[in-house]
């Protein structure tokens, strides 16, 4: 495994690659690696003949009083995990790679829409950092593909339409929620949670079962479904911020006729804000409200 720690680093590798016609995949991380990142890097190789994967915690995707100066940063033990899992080029970037001419005054990137609901109402400026970094990072790798951990799913959905209206050569792929055995949603915030409020995160994927289960049937409203979800966090020592049910395509407001849907949570447990998503099959168009 090669280590590129500048953006001319980075370039020179993947020039000469282009110059023998390699195929590349890329996954952007945070570090501090699960098993659901290498997941991602395990699926990379396999469509490309060369696997990209960047560690660097991107200031700007961070709120006032979040969690940018404490999140986790685990180098030396991702580059093991990277190198034993086959990876060919980590990029490894301080801000001043990416950020030259700092982070107050620097080109934004936005994507609108998608990127004021949900998560975007609580984190007000999050997917233009995320838009922003995903950008930089996308020009300099100059992937075919670039693969994202559905946990993120409203992300993918950003970034997949960035890239669309942007026309960026790249193929945005999301990649299925990697879960513990509990099914707690594999995160590397789940790092800060002390042992009882890891016992109490996994209801919120049995939360999320349970409202699916009341949703099949279409017997109750989804305001009603979602209403009961934040009761039932709540009951339990979660602050949820939202239990929301859309149109898995667009993140829109579901539509009589629709048959594919998206359960999306965020909550906050301690000191770590929890976001999950599940996806929810109709047996039958759902019926108008």
């Amino acid at each position: 495994m090669k280590i590129a720690y500048s953006v001319e680093e980075l370039r020179a590798e993947v020039a000469a690659w282009r110059r023998t016609g390699e195929s590349i995949s890329f996954v952007p991380t945070m570090g501090n690696l699960h098993d659901g990142h290498i997941s991602l890097l395990t699926k990379a190789r396999e469509l490309a003949n060369r696997s990209v994967v960047s560690i660097f915690v991107n200031p700007i995707q961070f709120g006032r009083g979040e969690d940018y100066a404490k999140y986790p940063s685990t180098l030396e033990a991702d580059k093991q995990k990277l190198s034993a899992a086959g990876l060919d080029l980590l990029f490894a970037p301080n801000l001043d790679q990416l950020y030259p001419g700092g982070i107050e005054e620097d080109t934004r990137v936005s994507v609108p829409g998608l990127s004021s609901i949900l998560c975007g109402q609580f984190r007000p400026g999050h997917f233009s950092g995320v838009a922003t970094v995903v950008t930089k990072l996308l020009l300099n790798v100059q992937p075919d593909i670039a693969l994202f951990g559905e946990k993120d799913y409203q992300q993918v959905l950003v970034i997949k339409q960035m890239v669309h209206d942007l026309l960026m050569p790249v193929q945005i792929l999301g990649q299925p929620i990697v879960r513990e055995a509990d099914g707690l949603a594999m995160s590397s915030r789940n790092a800060y949670l002390n042992a009882r409020e890891r016992e109490l995160a996994p209801q919120i994927y049995q939360a999320m079962i349970r409202a699916r289960e009341k949703l099949l049937p279409q017997t109750l409203s989804l305001i009603a479904i979602e209403t009961a979800g934040m009761a039932e966090l709540a009951a339990v020592g979660f602050r949820p911020e939202y239990f929301s049910i859309r149109r898995a395509q667009d993140l829109g407001l579901p539509q009589a006729g629709d048959t594919c849907l998206q359960l999306l949570v965020a909550a906050w447990l301690g000191p770590a804000r929890l976001i999950d998503n599940l996806r929810i099959e109709l047996p039958e168009p759902l019926k108008a409200s």
